[in-house]
């Protein structure tokens, strides 16, 4: 991520983004935790840890970045070690939150579409295994970003703020590390989730089709699936998660391409068409980490009646004390 942008726009957008992105996915983490949303534990442990990772790119992305850059320049956050370590969190949490989407996209195909495999896969052991390698490999790949940044003063022997150093941009090395790193996330997840998410619909179709003409044979009046209506909620679970990501990922993914191809990189300030994609890219990028509790919400009903009772709860407890 380039310096934090100034104006009233992005003071506002930021501001209003961490003031519902940390709440929804506290929210988020406490009723999933308590596992009383009808989901299964596979799933369960996976939506925890995409709104933890979510969490933390709000906590160094905005919170940590973006907001003191804006109203507190030169604060503590702006010495270059601070600097660079924040920048190399953003990163690892970024990365986590993108391969655990991918993983959980990943165990609903297998749950879908391999039934023997389903059975030793789709399980609470194999989710934590998954999710903690997942963290582990997002937070060591993005070490090197710390290294690759530079102070731009020195100030009372203290450097301040960060630049990318130049040996980016001529190093082989570093070149080839820099597009390994857009690859990984997230351009391959992109592909991994289209795929997954393709090869998941034409399995459900085949199978709707053989249902159908199965019961059809069997019982020829209409009668409820259980079967097919447990598997429809959690294919609109899946598909809103999934979809939420390539529409909230695409403009980013698409100023990825544009930079390296026109191999474009220079930057004439925030007026700059270029700066405008690439900070809209980074908006959007970062608004996908407050949307899943909304999804959750608008897809699973006990998740809103978890919700619904988390809200009623301290107002009855004031409306209580108010008639005391």
């Amino acid at each position: 991520m380039h310096s934090p942008p100034r104006g009233p726009v992005y003071a506002i957008y930021y501001t209003v983004l961490a003031a519902v992105a940390v709440p929804v996915n506290l929210v988020a983490i406490v009723i999933l935790s308590r596992g009383r949303c009808g989901l299964s534990r596979c799933i369960t442990r996976y939506l925890v840890s995409m709104a933890v990772t979510d969490l933390l790119v709000i906590l160094t992305a905005v919170i940590l970045n973006r907001i003191p850059g804006i109203y507190f320049p030169g604060s503590f956050l702006s010495i270059t070690p601070v600097c660079s370590l924040s920048i190399t969190l953003i990163y690892a949490s970024r990365d986590s939150s993108v391969w655990l989407t991918v993983a959980f996209t990943f165990d609903r195909f297998v749950a879908i579409c391999c039934q023997k495999l389903k059975i030793k896969y789709c399980t609470e052991k194999t989710a934590a295994v998954v999710i903690g390698t997942v963290c582990a490999l997002g937070f060591l790949k993005s070490v090197p970003w710390y290294f690759l940044h530079e102070h731009m003063y020195i100030i009372n022997n203290v450097p301040w703020y960060c630049r990318l150093k130049g040996i980016r941009y001529t190093s082989p090395l570093w070149r080839a590390f820099d597009w390994f790193d857009r690859i990984l996330t997230p351009c391959l997840p992109f592909v991994l989730i289209l795929l997954l998410n393709a090869l998941t619909v034409r399995h459900i179709l085949a199978a709707s089709r053989a249902r159908r003409r199965l019961r059809a044979h069997s019982n020829g009046e209409k009668q409820s699936d259980p079967e097919m209506e447990s598997r429809r909620k959690s294919i609109v679970l899946l598909f809103a998660i999934s979809g939420s990501f390539i529409l909230l990922w695409m403009t980013y993914v698409a100023q990825f391409l544009y930079e390296r191809f026109t191999n474009n990189y220079q930057i004439q300030g925030f007026s700059d068409p270029k700066f405008i994609l690439q900070e809209s890219a980074n908006m959007l990028q970062l608004l996908s980490s407050c949307t899943n509790t909304f999804i959750y919400a608008v897809t699973q009903s006990k998740f809103r009646e978890e919700l619904t009772n988390a809200v009623k709860y301290p107002l009855n407890l004031i409306g209580k004390l108010i008639k005391s």
